[in-house]
């Protein structure tokens, strides 16, 4: 078990508890085997649902380099991470406020210099969130899709992992080789799978089926079904008018499985040492702790 495992797992000393020393904060990763399965407009409107449930979410653009979750939302950030690692600007600076008060951490697009982070720029990041106090209940990590390194630590640094998929065959196949990577490299054995664009719940319990019994036979892991978004045509409506389906068409077929499913992931009971108090601060040691072991 390599040390940011055994860190999740350990006593939770040295740890800094969320202001108020409230409900210890969710640290979510949203992942894709490949593009094109919807998984950034997954992110955004699972973020803005959740808060709609009274909790406070941070949104982390964390697909580095190709950022566009200000795109998919009509914002226009002056700054982004990539102010924030060359020391030009604060964490403050470079937050901005998306729907429903949800807080974004934009990244940059087309910048190649971070589509692999430093142990330095980690290092600056973790300096960042170590001096600001961040009322937050969810952090939600959109990460770049594939098997890279910035996806693959993203993914364990995090508490729980999220893997969004569609019913194409070469998404189920990029989506089980992305667990695989997890959990031959890093040990990871616990998933989340959300099924996008099905056409009908009983094909997105088809897709959710195929895969995990392709990964417990194979790897034996634990894959949990979180639910599916069905297929709606309200979605690229949304898209066009750069707004989170579930704040234009709040009654439609695809908003109501991201309520659903915003449910089922504030659900999930706190893995690891962060339950017993821990925060972003702490998310961030684990993966400057994570870089270290791995050089």
């Amino acid at each position: 078990m390599d040390q940011a495992a055994t860190l999740r797992e350990g006593s939770g000393e040295g740890r800094r508890a969320r202001p108020g020393g409230s409900r210890p904060i969710q640290v979510v990763a949203v992942s894709s085997g490949k593009g094109g399965v919807g998984k950034t407009n997954s992110v955004v409107n699972l973020a803005v649902a959740i808060q709609q449930q009274g909790k406070k979410v941070l949104l982390l653009d964390a697909d580095l380099g190709l950022g566009n979750i200000d795109v998919l939302l009509g914002l226009t950030p002056k700054c982004n991470l990539g102010d924030l690692l060359r020391g030009d600007k604060q964490l403050s600076e470079v937050l901005v406020d998306g729907p429903e008060g949800i807080k974004i951490l934009p990244a940059s697009s087309g910048v190649q210099e971070l589509t692999e982070l430093s142990t330095e720029d980690r290092l600056q990041l973790s300096q960042h969130l170590d001096t600001m106090d961040i009322d937050i209940d969810v952090m939600i990590i959109d990460t770049g899709a594939g098997i890279s390194d910035n996806v693959l630590f993203f993914n364990v640094a995090a508490q729980e992992i999220v893997v969004v998929v569609s019913p194409e065959p070469t998404s189920l196949t990029d989506a089980y080789a992305l667990m695989k990577v997890l959990f031959k490299k890093h040990g990871e054995r616990r998933f989340n799978l959300l099924v996008n664009t099905a056409k009908t719940k009983k094909e997105g319990l088809e897709v959710f089926k195929k895969i995990s019994l392709a990964a417990e036979r194979f790897l034996n892991i634990s894959v949990d079904y979180l639910g599916c978004v069905l297929y709606d045509e309200n979605v690229p409506r949304a898209v066009v008018q750069q707004k989170a389906v579930i704040e234009l068409f709040p009654h439609t077929k695809a908003s109501r499985c991201f309520k659903e499913i915003a449910r089922e992931i504030t659900a999930l009971p706190l893995q690891g040492n962060n339950v017993k108090g821990g925060g972003l601060q702490f998310f961030w040691r684990q993966m400057l702790t994570k870089d270290i072991e791995t050089i």
